[in-house]
Parts: C-alpha cells; sequence; structure tokens
C-alpha cells in the first residue's frame, strides 16, 4: 500500500536498536532526531550485516556472529520518523523489515524495535566481518 491510504503501525515497545546509519556519528545520527531519544546503553545481537554501498542491513540469526549497536530510549512520535528513514512509512518498501527482539544492554535485557534487512535482500552477499558498520563505514570514507 502507498500513498495516502499507508499508516505506520506502531512497534508497541519503547527501545530501539541502531547499527547502521542511525548510530552516533553516522549520516541518519539518531541523536539529532525530534523528538530527541535517549541513549541507554552499547549493545549487540547476533546476526549477519551485509553492506550497500552507503548503508548496511542485518538479517537476524542466533547462529551468526555479533552485530554492533546502540539501544535508545525514544517517545512514540519518533518511531514514524525511523520508518521513514527504513522506508517502511509512508513509502511501504520492503527492504526492511520491523521486528521486535530482546537485547541485552548492560546486565539488562530490554524489548527492542530493530529494523532487519528482508533476507531476500541479501541473496548472493558475502556478511560484513566484523558486524560494526561504523569500522566499515570509517574505511569506505
Amino acid at each position: 500500500m502507498t500513498g495516502p491510504l499507508a499508516l505506520h503501525v506502531p512497534s508497541g515497545v519503547e527501545h530501539v536498536f541502531v547499527y547502521g546509519t542511525l548510530r552516533r556519528g553516522g549520516a541518519n545520527d539518531i541523536t539529532r532526531l525530534q523528538p530527541p531519544p535517549v541513549f541507554i546503553g552499547m549493545a549487540r545481537l547476533r546476526g549477519r550485516m551485509y553492506g550497500f554501498g552507503g548503508y548496511p542491513g542485518v538479517v537476524l540469526d542466533d547462529t551468526a556472529d555479533w552485530v554492533e549497536g546502540e539501544v535508545y530510549r525514544f517517545a512514540p512520535d519518533l518511531e514514524p520518523v525511523l520508518d521513514g528513514i527504513e522506508e517502511l512509512y509512508p513509502e511501504q518498501r520492503d527492504e526492511y523489515l520491523k521486528r521486535v527482539v530482546d537485547v541485552e544492554v548492560g546486565r539488562q535485557r530490554l524489548r527492542c524495535l530493530v529494523y532487519e534487512l528482508n533476507p531476500r535482500y541479501a541473496e548472493g552477499r558475502e556478511p560484513l566481518s566484523p558486524g560494526d558498520w561504523l569500522l566499515h563505514a570509517s574505511h569506505c570514507a
């Protein structure tokens, strides 16, 4: 569905795990968005990271290597902005899927929104190693 009929679907969570351009210092640095999110801590989850030039995508996989990222608490008003960056709303592209997963941050586990790469976009590509986008982005700059 596209155009004015497209609707934002809230995740129902208040934390987001970011691993790519939304990380601090990235092209879409989440700390510059409004309303401003609150940094909770560094975190990681299991998955395979793939590079697409100026941005990455991660396919979640409990048997894969670690993907490094950051966790933020965000206000509900920020979620449609994040969906727009990932082209889920209002464009309704299928490159990313909105997922809710448990992420360990320090000594706590938080339910987090994660924008996962649709696995079909990873077909035929080699995963990046290590799974830290800021390391790869700094080598490409």
